[in-house]
């Protein structure tokens, strides 16, 4: 894409011009020069969307350049090794998410990177709810009540994913695991083509990332049920939690920030104090509030216990799922 070439280019020139002055962990104010922020995903995607938010959110709190440098490829594992192999001096930092770091450990015998060891965690950013939706032809308007259409049909019923080993494709299996309930996978190619399927009519449900819906539900074409947080929120009005009918259930997406693992302390706590900062940013609250996403910091012991957790969480669904490590 040229977006993505572009970004390349400005990156790379920033960076040459920057090289030349020596990072140093007793820098005295920070960001003192451009920040990299590696984004492991393509341009466009919802994870580079929250990125670019949350980097342009950052470049006016700090006062200096976030540049985003989208590293996409083999669902992420790219970006991540060169987050992991970069210089500790806090200006090169890894927008994570759910994809390489949770959902990668199961499906690849050999990662370039070990997902709890080779970074510096600082702190989540937001947290983005999947949404479960119908097409509004179906006659279902809850959770129970998708549950007894499931059943009316014998498990005949569609349930679209962006393709398998997608958040939606594992989204959509925990969920039919913990409901005891059946329905056929129909993977796609991508989020645009599998929501579409639902919105044709060709796949009756599906559970999906809440910035890929939220358009098509304010305008009718989608029916959204229920949510995948734990609890209801303001950020989606009256809309139900999924576990509220099915305990236990929760998988949203999430999105924090990491540092190669040999950063020092000083360094990885000024970074740290910008991220707050910008979390507190008003341009930052209304960006992720259009795309549906709740602001969520952490402390870096919080949010590596969170990763360890959900990868561990991970493991029974990917193996329901009928994926096997290649």
């Amino acid at each position: 894409m040229n977006l993505t070439r572009s970004l390349a280019v400005v990156a790379a020139a920033v960076f040459s011009v920057s090289a030349a002055a020596p990072a140093s962990a007793a820098d005295s104010v920070y960001p003192n020069r451009p920040i990299r922020l590696i984004v492991p995903n393509a341009a466009g995607s919802s994870v580079d969307t929250l990125g670019r938010i949350f980097a342009n959110a950052m470049t006016q709190t700090g006062g200096q350049q976030v540049v985003v440098d989208n590293r996409a490829g083999a669902g992420g594992l790219i970006g991540m090794e060169i987050g992991k192999d970069a210089s500790p001096d806090g200006y090169t930092l890894v927008s994570a998410s759910t994809a390489a770091m949770v959902i990668g450990p199961h499906i690849h015998k050999k990662l370039p990177f070990h997902p709890l060891n080779d970074y510096a965690f600082v702190s989540l950013f937001g947290i983005t709810p999947n949404i479960l939706v119908v097409n509004p032809s179906v006659p279902v308007k809850s959770v129970a009540e998708l549950l007894a259409y499931n059943k009316s049909r014998n498990g005949q019923v569609n349930m679209a994913s962006a393709g398998t080993g997608s958040q939606s494709h594992l989204a959509g299996t925990m969920f039919l695991s913990l409901a005891k309930s059946e329905a056929l996978h129909v993977p796609y190619k991508g989020g645009g083509a599998s929501v579409a399927s639902v919105v044709a009519g060709e796949s009756q449900w599906t559970i999906t990332p809440a910035p890929a819906v939220a358009g098509l539900i304010k305008s009718g074409k989608l029916r959204a049920v229920a949510h995948s947080l734990t609890k209801r929120t303001a950020l989606l009005g009256d809309l139900p939690s999924i576990a509220e009918t099915v305990p236990g259930y929760q998988y949203s997406g999430w999105n924090g920030l990491l540092a190669p693992v040999r950063t020092p302390k000083p360094v990885l706590d000024n970074v740290r104090a910008l991220l707050i900062k910008t979390t507190e940013n008003s341009s930052f609250k209304s960006g992720v509030a259009r795309q549906m996403t709740e602001i969520a910091t952490s402390t870096p012991e919080e949010f590596k216990k969170f990763v360890a957790e959900e990868i561990k969480s991970m493991g029974p669904v990917v193996k329901a799922a009928g994926l096997k490590a290649y």
